[in-house]
C-alpha cells in the first residue's frame, strides 16, 4: 500500500503536527512562521504566571513600604524616585557629564550613561518629569527583566523551575530597588536577554545587549566577559570561523570598553575611569576588604547595623549557592557570568553597604533553590515562597526608611 499523505489539517515538524491554524503561508503556498503579535501573545501566556507571581510579590513590598512610610510621615515618592543614586542619574539627564574643580571631589563620571539618557530622551517627549519616567521606566524594565529571566530559567529546566525562578528574583532581600530610580531593572533586563540570546545562538544580539549593558553598570563586565568566553568556546567547538558568533563576541565588550576609554580622555589619563571610582572609595583589593568588613560585623561588633548583616547573610549566600551551580552544571555563559560578577563585587575594596544591590542580577544563583522549589510538594514550597515574599517586603521598606545610608 502507499504511504498514508498527511492530513490537510496538520503538518509535521520537529515537535510534532503543528495546527495549520497556526501556520501563515508563505510565497507560492510554502509554511511560514506566524505573525509576530500571535508569538508575542503565545510568550506572554506561556510566561503569565511568572508575570503574575512577580508582580504579587513586588506590589506586597510596596504596599508594606506605603504602610511603613505613612506611619513615618514620610513621602513614598521621593524614596523611590530621587533619593541618592537616583539624583546623580537625574543630574547627569540634565545637565551631562562635569569635572570637579577640585580633582579630590567625587564625579558623576562614575555613573554610566544609558540610563540617564533614557531618561532624557523619554522626558523629551512625555509630559512627565525626568524623575517620574526614571522611576516608570525601572519599573518597565522589571517586568521586561522578570520575562528574561523566566526565559533563561525554563528554556534550561522548564516552565514550573522558571516560574519559581521569577519569584525568587522578585522576592530578593534588597528587591525593592527594582522599582526604584536605580539601574538595577534595566541592566537585569539586558543581562537576562543576553544570556537566553546566548543558549539560543543569537550571537549578534547577544552581542548588541551586552554592550548595552556594559554602558548601563560597571559590572557590564562581567557579562561581556560572559558573552565573549561563551564565543570563543562555541568557535573552538566548532572548529571553523562562523561570523555571527565572532561578531557577537566581539561586541559584547563594546559598550563598556567604550565608556571607559571615553572617560579615560575626558580626565585626560588612560586609567582615568578607575582614577574616578578611587575617588568614590571604590577600588580593587582582591576582597581584603570585604573580608575585613564580614570580620567586623560578625566577630567584633556588639551591636552590628542590621542592614549590614543583611548585606552579609546575601554575600555569604551568594557564594554558598554559587558551588551548587557548579555542580549542576549549568551553561558556560551562566558560570562565567555570575562568577565573574561576584569576583567583581567581592573583590572591590569600597563601600560595604550597597554589595547586596550590586548582586541583584546574579539571578542564575538562584536556579539550585528554584529548581529544589519546582520539585518539592506545593505546601512546602508556598511556605518558603511567603517567607521570601514577607521578609523581602520587610527588608526593603527597613532599607529605604530605617537605614540611615543609601541602599
Amino acid at each position: 500500500m502507499p504511504p498514508t499523505a498527511p492530513s490537510p489539517a496538520t503538518t509535521t515538524g520537529r515537535r510534532g503536527p503543528v495546527p495549520a491554524a497556526r501556520r501563515r503561508p508563505g510565497p507560492r503556498g510554502a509554511p511560514g512562521r506566524p505573525p509576530a503579535s500571535a508569538l508575542a501573545r503565545a510568550a506572554l501566556t506561556h510566561a503569565g504566571p511568572a508575570l503574575a507571581g512577580y508582580l504579587a510579590v513586588r506590589l506586597l513590598g510596596m504596599l508594606v513600604l506605603a504602610k511603613w512610610a505613612h506611619a513615618r510621615h514620610h513621602g513614598l515618592w521621593p524614596v523611590l524616585a530621587t533619593s541618592w543614586d537616583s539624583n546623580w542619574y537625574l543630574g547627569i539627564a540634565a545637565h551631562g557629564y562635569v569635572l570637579p574643580a577640585d580633582p579630590k571631589e567625587t564625579s558623576n563620571l562614575a555613573f554610566f550613561p544609558l540610563y540617564p539618557a533614557l531618561e532624557k530622551a523619554v522626558a523629551a517627549v512625555t509630559p512627565g518629569s525626568r524623575a517620574g519616567v526614571g522611576l516608570l521606566l525601572a519599573v518597565g524594565f522589571s517586568l521586561v527583566a522578570a520575562c528574561g529571566v523566566f526565559a533563561v530559567g525554563s528554556r534550561l529546566h522548564g516552565r514550573r523551575a522558571g516560574t519559581w525562578l521569577t519569584v525568587l528574583w522578585a522576592a530578593l532581600p534588597v528587591g525593592v530597588v527594582q522599582w526604584m530610580g536605580y539601574t538595577e531593572s534595566l541592566f537585569t533586563a539586558l543581562t537576562a536577554w543576553a544570556l537566553h540570546c546566548v543558549l539560543a545562538r543569537r550571537w549578534v544580539l547577544a552581542g548588541v545587549l551586552s554592550a548595552l549593558a556594559g554602558l548601563t553598570r560597571p559590572t557590564g563586565v562581567a557579562l561581556a566577559a560572559a558573552v565573549s568566553l561563551a564565543a570563543l568556546a562555541a568557535l573552538v567547538r566548532g572548529r571553523r570561523l562562523e561570523w555571527r558568533t565572532a561578531l557577537g563576541g566581539l561586541l559584547a565588550p563594546a559598550g563598556w570598553c567604550g565608556y571607559v576609554a571615553w572617560v579615560g580622555l575626558r580626565v585626560g589619563r588612560w586609567d582615568g575611569y578607575f582614577a574616578v571610582q578611587k575617588r568614590w572609595d571604590n577600588q580593587w583589593d582582591g576582597g581584603i576588604g570585604t573580608l575585613r568588613d564580614i570580620r567586623e560585623l560578625l566577630v567584633y561588633a556588639q551591636h552590628p547595623p542590621l542592614f549590614l548583616v543583611l548585606v552579609t547573610l546575601v554575600l555569604i549566600g551568594s557564594c554558598a549557592l554559587y558551588p551548587l551551580c557548579l555542580a549542576d552544571r549549568q551553561p558556560l555563559v551562566l558560570l562565567v557570568f555570575t562568577g565573574a560578577l561576584l569576583l567583581v563585587v567581592l573583590g572591590s575594596g569600597g563601600v560595604y553597604f550597597p554589595r547586596a544591590r550590586f548582586l541583584v542580577p546574579a539571578f542564575p544563583l538562584l536556579l539550585p533553590v528554584a529548581l529544589a522549589l519546582a520539585r518539592a510538594r506545593r505546601a512546602p514550597a508556598l511556605v518558603v515562597l511567603a517567607a521570601a515574599a514577607l521578609s523581602s517586603a520587610w527588608a526593603g521598606a527597613y532599607m529605604l526608611l530605617v537605614w540611615p545610608g543609601p541602599p
